[in-house]
């Protein structure tokens, strides 16, 4: 663990603020989920809670087949991170914080298709190395909450998504979405 130096004291309702910058650091947000862990020598973690995080071995096992399936690169975000990623760019996506461009497709709530003529670009994470101007980005909804998303992609001319792969895309984050609410 890293000392901010920063001490804060509990209010009378056993509350405690985390400084703005921690929060704009680790983007913490007002509603953001947050886990309390506790261990052995009286030290208190707060987390910021992933649902989708929870489903990490499951999700990498869907962005797995969609992929094998589709020829593209999928990746499958909460609303902070990559959590899972197959196909091309692995490494430069995994466990990487999404962009403010993500963001704010996510908060729009809608599928967004970019065939590679757009200007508009939307990098999956905030330092990006592989452009991959083509994609679908299906928003996660959980109990009308965004989530996270699935992301398909793909670099080349030949590889523009279709309304098949819409349609894979689609079902995935309904059925994420689903599990989410299980």
């Amino acid at each position: 663990m890293k000392a901010t130096g920063i001490v804060r004291r509990i209010d009378d309702l056993g509350r405690v603020v985390i400084p703005k910058e921690i929060r704009k650091t680790l983007r913490i947000r007002e509603g953001t989920p947050m886990e309390i862990f506790t261990d052995r020598q009286g030290e208190i973690i707060l987390k910021k809670y992933s649902s989708v995080g929870e489903l990490n071995v499951f999700a990498r096992e869907y962005a797995q087949a969609l992929a094998e399936n589709t020829g593209f690169t999928v990746c499958i975000t909460d609303r902070d991170v990559v959590v899972a990623v197959s196909g091309t760019g692995e490494g430069d996506l995994a466990g990487k914080p999404v962009s403010p461009e993500l963001e704010t497709v996510l908060a729009g709530r809608e599928r967004k298709v970019f065939s590679g003529t757009e200007r508009e670009k939307v990098p999956v994470t905030v330092h990006q190395k592989e452009d991959f101007p083509r994609k679908i980005i299906q928003p996660i909804v959980s109990a009308s909450d965004v989530i996270g998303a699935v992301i398909l992609m793909g670099k080349e001319e030949k590889e523009a998504p279709g309304e098949k792969e819409q349609l894979l895309v689609r079902t995935a984050a309904c059925f994420l979405g689903r599990q989410m609410e299980a």
